[in-house]
Order: C-alpha cells, then structure tokens, then sequence
C-alpha cells in the first residue's frame, strides 16, 4: 500500500508479530533472560505477564528462536477448556497418539520425557494467554510440574498471560500452583525515550534511513498509545497510511491526530492546538 510509496522493504507496524523487526526492549530482554536463566538452572514453572499489547507473543517467538539444542519445545498458544484437554493438547505437541483414558495419558506424558531426558533432552512448553485456562488446567500444570527425576524436573512450563493471570493465582485454591512459579517477568509500557527508539529501529528495519516521524509527534503517539506497543504500531500504521493519501513524505500533526481519533483504546487529547496537549485517561 504505502510501502513503495516511502521505499520500505516491508510493513514497519504491522500488527503481526514479526522477529525480524524485534526491538531489544529492557522489559522484553529481561523477560526472555529471566526464563532462559530460569530453564538453565532446570526450574519447573516460570511466568510472564504483561498488559494487552505489550508484547508476550513477540517475547514468545523470540524465546522459541533462543532456546539451547538440548531443550525439545512444545508449543500450546490457545487455552485448553480443561485439564484433559491441555494435556491431550501436549501429548500432540510430543508427536504422541493421546489415550482416551486420563491416567494411562498422564503415563504417556510421564514415558516420553524420561525417554527424551534419557536421550539428552529436555523439553519445554510455552503456554499462551495463560490467564484463559480454567482451574482444573491450571491444576492440571501443577501437577505436571511435579513430574521429575530424583535430580531434576522432566517439563519446564512457561506460562505467558494478562495482568489477570496474577489475580487468578491469588486465589486460595491455586496456592500450590503459586508457589511454585519460582521466577517471574513483566513487561511494562515503554518510555517515552523507548518509544522514540522503538519507532526509529522498526523504520530502519523497514530499509527507511530517515524519521519519518519528528520527536514531537513520536511523543503524541507515545502519550496517545501509553507506551503499549501495540497502539503504538496501530497509531504509526494509521499516520503513515494518511500521509500517502496525501502524496506527502514526512507524517505532519494533522496525520496523526486523525490516527488517534480513528484508534480504539488510545488516549484523546484534549485539544490541538497550537500542540497535541492536555490529555484525557481514556
């Protein structure tokens, strides 16, 4: 669309998650440092929780691109309805014929990693949108947790979710399963200078030498987005697609000022002139 237009090699803000285009963000950095320091020391369950947008499934694909040779991974992004069904839903990830019998699949599961650890292997399951996963599949994750040699744990289980993931793990009947998370990462809105940095690398990656964007307006868009990567893409996506409609070449005020009122969830402000100022808490 507006990619031969300012000579891109590819979409800067797709919504996408793109390793490609990855930002070594200090958040994001320290959350894939914690669980890949975590696994090293051969931990049973790590978490990662972060707003909506702020990055967990692009944390996630970088982890997956990260881990050592020796660790087999297992990847389940959708939350399963229930403890059978996740385990089902691995038994698959390890290339296993599930049984239909809930104990005879805890058997299987059981099998396969002390065969795989046997062999030199370990195996890890990245668990996507945590915070969706009924009590008894999250109970179920306990207990796999607790699957184990004498010397080590046979699965490490990572779990990546909302803020909300917090608040079910506070709840009485998952203590067990709190206390055994043992490291934890957040990722967290970005600065305003990260933001400037943010929005500099992924046009750089794009092939684009130039900013597009002034420092002001990088700075309406991190007011307008709150430093969540996500609106900052929508946000940077909309200016960009406004300014070719109008055969310019630099993203004026007007172009984004129209991307944050055509952007669910980002902050309004509460006027415009002679700046983008005084903003609202929507």
């Amino acid at each position: 669309m507006y990619i031969d237009h300012f000579g891109f090699s590819q979409q800067p803000f797709a919504l996408t998650p793109n390793t490609s285009l990855f930002h070594a963000l200090p958040s994001h950095i320290e959350a894939i440092q914690t669980v890949l320091a975590a696994l090293s020391m051969g931990e049973g369950i790590t978490q990662v929780s972060g707003e909506v947008g702020t990055g967990k499934t692009l944390v996630c694909r970088m982890l997956m691109t990260q881990l050592p040779a020796h660790f087999d991974l297992a990847y389940l992004p959708t939350p399963a309805s229930n403890g059978t069904e996740l385990k089902r839903a691995l038994a698959k990830e390890l290339n296993l014929t599930p049984s239909s019998d809930p104990v005879l699949l805890t058997e299987q599961i059981q099998d396969e990693l002390i065969t795989r650890r046997l062999n030199g292997q370990s195996v890890v399951v990245l668990l996507d949108e945590a915070q969706a996963l009924p009590d008894d599949a999250l109970e179920a994750i306990r207990l796999l947790g607790n699957l184990e040699t004498e010397q080590e744990k046979l699965l490490h289980i990572v779990l990546l979710g909302q803020p909300e993931l917090d608040q079910r793990l506070a709840q009485h009947q998952l203590r067990q399963l709190r206390q055994r998370i043992t490291f934890r990462a957040v990722l967290r809105p970005l600065t305003l200078a990260e933001t400037i940095a943010y929005i500099k690398h992924r046009l750089h990656q794009a092939g684009y030498t130039d900013m597009v964007f002034s420092v002001p307006l990088c700075r309406a868009i991190w007011r307008a987005s709150n430093g969540v990567p996500r609106l900052i893409n929508q946000l940077c996506h909309k200016s960009l697609l406004a300014t070719f409609c109008e055969q310019k070449y630099i993203v004026s005020k007007k172009e984004v000022l129209m991307a944050i009122r055509d952007t669910l969830g980002a902050r309004q402000p509460k006027w415009s002139f002679p700046v983008l100022w005084g903003w609202s808490h929507s």
